[in-house]
């Protein structure tokens, strides 16, 4: 029995070397592949494949392929095959062999064979699909699966399979009809359909493609709400605003719900600044009646969305009284109290700066102050737009007691300091150009970036202008014509800007007269009449104040207003090579690099 025992741990260590050493070999082998000696790792992975030929008949394989060496592959792939006729493994490397000899077509032939001889298995179409999956072979992989369909008679097998192989191929007509086979018995994958589908689409044509095949699906089956909700997302991606909400419509009164879809959609069309489409949609829901679910909420936001509207410039004199009598006509309807204290706020705020109501809406502004329970930053916003109506009427004690009222109750915090800021402003304004400056340099340091640059502006305006005149009387004019601005008069501004050079020739605020003008010109939407006169800034200022802020301002117009990515990228790239301590520095490289095309760094 000793010797026994002795026997057996002898052929154990035997054994357990040999395994060693072939790891070695496996490594040694590996390396010389690795540098490009592949007939010493061919010598090596010879010798393992003979010891023990399964094991290392991957490597083998390829190694001989990669010398070409295609008659000894082949032959060795056919041997394992008559060894192991039911494994697939071996059937799919011979394929392989004769696609890299140039005999496609006897590859497809054998790969054909196979597939047609699978039984009637879903785990074997699963294998095989994986095995051609791991070739590279994604064709053959996918037409395993839509075989397994055909054999098994049901066509909502391997569904998340073929998503994955299409997609991984970009094949975005049998991606997309895959998908609409699949959604409407997993319609919580809608998301993740159109999040995939706006990644692989290129344009155009391939949203039309979706287009008509939804269509040929609603024909086929008009109570298949999904088909529709994909429908109004195409719409959206192509900007088509107005068929979005029809569509939406249509189901919305086929279905009789209770309009959640349709708020849904308005609040996406308006983010996307399609006001007239949200407006017409809002007023939808209003007209359900007001036992309807959102009949308040539609009524809150249909008068934000026209406000929207009018803030960004796309309205008329009548947009104007029609939204001052909806925000009335809402006061009316719920009363003047907390609830409401939001839209009071935004009357005002209405009245005040666009219909130049000053009296109407400080009265509002000053209800709303004297209301119990008004939430705090809402009431701390209404102070201070008091505050400027107090200022634009000449009651700047008013205005500054409200301004510091709002900066004691929320100390460092954005609110607070904007509250300084418009302290300082006021001091600027009214020419105390002194106490003006050492609030605008304690600014500087602000938490909110917006803050501490507008504060280094004024305080540099100030300051250049001062040392070119030290009474200051041609910037005191200045601040009044930046006051009218802020009031929204720009006829009146302009008029006041123009004085400038007549009652103070030679003055040091040519630039700044540039840029005041130029910005009258945006806050009219007037885009293309702004460009002549910041570039005039640039090119006979540009080491002035405003010279990068033109700069940047220019790039921003041709990329968001007039759709020319070109001249914008050459505005963001001046910035960076020409003002590169610029406070815009940052944001024209991340602009400058979006244009460009750049990955977002993962």
């Amino acid at each position: 029995m000793k010797w026994f025992n002795i026997i057996i741990f002898l052929v154990f260590i035997g054994s357990y070397s040999k395994v060693f050493a072939q790891t070695d070999d496996m490594q040694l082998a590996a390396q010389y592949a690795a540098n490009g000696e592949q007939q010493k790792a061919l010598e090596i992975y010879q010798k393992l494949y003979k010891q023990s030929n399964e094991n290392y008949f991957s490597p083998y394989i390829k190694c001989l392929l990669s010398l070409k060496k295609f008659n000894e592959a082949e032959s060795i792939s056919q041997k394992m095959i008559r060894k192991h006729p039911d494994n697939s493994e071996y059937v799919i490397t011979l394929g392989s062999i004769y696609t890299q000899n140039g005999n496609g077509d006897k590859a497809s032939q054998l790969y054909d064979g196979l597939i047609k001889n699978l039984p009637a298995d879903q785990m074997a179409f699963t294998n095989v699909a994986n095995q051609f999956y791991q070739n590279s072979n994604i064709d053959y992989s996918i037409k395993t699966l839509e075989q397994g369909r055909k054999v098994l008679k049901n066509d909502n097998l391997f569904s998340f399979e073929l998503l994955t192989l299409y997609r991984y191929k970009g094949d975005k007509v049998a991606l997309s009809e895959e998908y609409l086979n699949f959604l409407p018995a997993n319609p919580a994958y809608v998301a993740q359909a159109e999040n995939i589908l706006s990644g692989i689409y290129e344009g155009e044509a391939d949203y039309n493609m979706l287009k008509t095949a939804l269509f040929k699906r609603i024909q086929k089956n008009p109570d298949q709400p999904i088909y529709v909700d994909l429908l109004i997302w195409q719409y959206l991606q192509q900007k088509d605003f107005d068929q979005a909400l029809n569509q939406a419509l249509a189901l919305n009164r086929r279905n009789n719900d209770s309009g959640n879809n349709i708020y849904e959609l308005c609040q996406t069309l308006v983010n996307n600044e399609a006001y007239d489409e949200a407006i017409r949609g809002y007023q939808f829901l209003i007209d359900k009646g007001k036992d309807g679910q959102f009949y308040v909420a539609a009524k809150v936001e249909l008068i934000n969305a026209k406000s929207l509207k009018i803030t960004s410039g796309k309205y008329t004199h009548d947009d104007l009284a029609g939204l001052e009598k909806d925000y009335q006509d809402l006061l009316t309807e719920f009363g003047k109290g907390t609830n409401t204290a939001f839209a009071m706020h935004k009357l005002a705020t209405l009245q005040a700066f666009k219909l130049h109501k000053w009296a109407d809406a400080q009265k509002l502004l000053e209800e709303v102050i004297s209301i119990p329970g008004v939430r705090p930053d809402l009431l701390a916003t209404c102070k201070l737009d008091l505050g400027d109506i107090y200022l634009i009427n000449g009651n700047q004690w008013d205005a500054t007691l409200l301004y510091s009222q709002v900066e004691k109750d929320f100390p460092n915090t954005d609110v607070g300091q904007d509250a300084k800021f418009r302290n300082a402003k006021l001091g600027y304004y009214t020419g105390d150009f002194d106490w003006s400056k050492r609030q605008l340099n304690v600014l500087k340091a602000a938490t909110s970036q917006l803050i501490a640059n507008d504060a280094l502006n004024l305080s540099l305006l100030i300051t250049d202008n001062l040392a070119a005149d030290s009474s200051g009387a041609a910037l005191k004019v200045y601040a009044r014509a930046d006051l009218l601005i802020f009031a929204e008069e720009p006829e009146k501004a302009v008029k006041t800007l123009d004085s400038i050079d007549t009652k103070f020739p030679n003055n040091a605020l040519t630039d700044d007269i540039l840029m005041a003008k130029a910005r009258i010109l945006i806050q009219q939407k007037k885009y293309t009449d702004a460009i002549p006169l910041l570039k005039k800034i640039v090119e006979t200022h540009p080491t002035n104040l405003w010279a990068d802020d033109a700069v940047f301002m220019l790039g921003d117009i041709y990329e968001n207003q007039l759709a020319d990515k070109a001249q914008a990228k050459m505005y963001y790239q001046k910035i960076i090579t020409d003002y590169p301590g610029s406070l815009w520095i940052n944001e024209a490289r991340k602009r400058f690099r979006t244009i460009r095309g750049d990955q977002p760094a993962s």
